[in-house]
């Protein structure tokens, strides 16, 4: 196990996991850029183009099945100096992962192998606390741990009173409250990006991902979008997902923003995001309360007394009915196709 692999995040579980490979002299490498047709590694031999071996291609189920950026790889350099073939992707440790777009079933990953996912918003019009509820429940189900990120805390009158809205929500999610135009909190963000670890940032477009990166490597890596003085949007200055390793010896994902953030199957980090709900629930006289019209419901006792508020269990019900659409959604599309492999 050289330094430049761990380095790059590199470690036992996926060292045993590669030692068939070892045999077959393939070389073990980390996607650091996904394109259409090719793929850039990092790995011991240093920077590295290469193409999707097309068996790998032809067994993937879906496009999970396929390399994605933080992906550790199975990879066979060309012995002519070009680029080589990917010919297995490695069990993932974690995945941040959401429903792709439209009427499928699949699901898009948007960063595998991370150890933190970092949940940046910004102190202005985009703020919403319903919205990290649901980057919250995707995180927790990533198997990565989460960790909110509140940005551009320098435009804001009063960002210690959203921090403590935050940390109602998000419970026993650490919360950073930043500035990377001032450098307010980036040292208490660098400290989960220890040497060997791997952090991922998502959020909306224009919330400040890509000035928090630029602040962290000390130069600026790519531009920054101006935003929109009317409703505090911006722009994608990230267009691609890209794996960037920092001075310090952590690496980070970059990635675009999300516009749309759908729950594919998150059951578990539902259950997570909202334990305190969970717990009260448990208390409730009927296992199958509804917090609604049922009497001796322990959730409408702690609405009531103050301890929980009104908009976090909107919030929850949200996500609940929108899991169980998706499970009647799929429940029904499968009955549908095994009747047609019937005839």
């Amino acid at each position: 196990m050289t330094e430049t692999l761990v380095a790059l995040g590199w470690n036992d579980m996926f060292a045993a996991a590669f030692a068939p490979f070892a045999e077959r002299r393939l070389v073990p490498a980390r996607v650091a850029v996904e394109h259409r047709a090719s793929y850039e590694l990092l790995s011991e031999h240093g920077e590295a183009t290469a193409a999707i071996a097309g068996r790998l291609r032809h067994e993937a189920r879906n496009r999970a099945g396929l390399p994605t950026v933080g992906d550790w790889v199975a990879w066979a350099p060309a012995t002519d100096g070009g680029r080589g073939t990917v010919e297995a992707v490695l069990p993932r440790a974690s995945v941040f992962a959401r429903k792709a777009a439209g009427n499928t079933r699949d699901e898009q990953i948007i960063a595998a192998n991370i150890d933190i996912v970092f949940v940046v918003t910004s102190l202005n019009t985009e703020f919403s606390v319903r919205r990290l509820e649901r980057y919250l429940t995707l995180a927790w189900e990533s198997g990565a741990q989460p960790v909110i990120v509140l940005s551009k805390s320098d435009a804001c009158p009063d960002p210690a009173d959203i921090q403590r809205q935050v940390e109602t929500a998000a419970i026993d999610v650490p919360v950073l409250l930043t500035s990377a135009k001032v450098g307010t909190g980036i040292d208490a963000l660098l400290e989960y990006l220890r040497p060997n670890r791997t952090g991922a940032l998502l959020g909306s477009s224009g919330v400040g991902k890509s000035t928090i990166i630029n602040r962290l490597l000390g130069f600026a890596r790519q531009d920054t979008g101006k935003v929109r003085d009317r409703d505090d949007k911006g722009r994608h200055t990230t267009t691609r997902r890209e794996l960037v390793q920092l001075p310090g010896g952590g690496i980070l994902i970059d990635t675009p923003g999300m516009r749309e953030l759908q729950i594919a199957d998150a059951g578990e980090g539902l259950l997570t995001a909202f334990d305190d709900i969970e717990a009260l629930a448990a208390q409730c006289a009927f296992g199958n309360c509804t917090h609604g019209p049922e009497p001796d419901c322990a959730v409408k006792v702690a609405i009531a007394a103050g301890t929980l508020s009104v908009d976090r269990l909107v919030g929850w019900n949200k996500l609940v009915r929108e899991l169980r659409y998706r499970t009647q959604w799929e429940s029904k599309r499968a009955a549908a196709e095994a009747r047609k492999k019937r005839g």
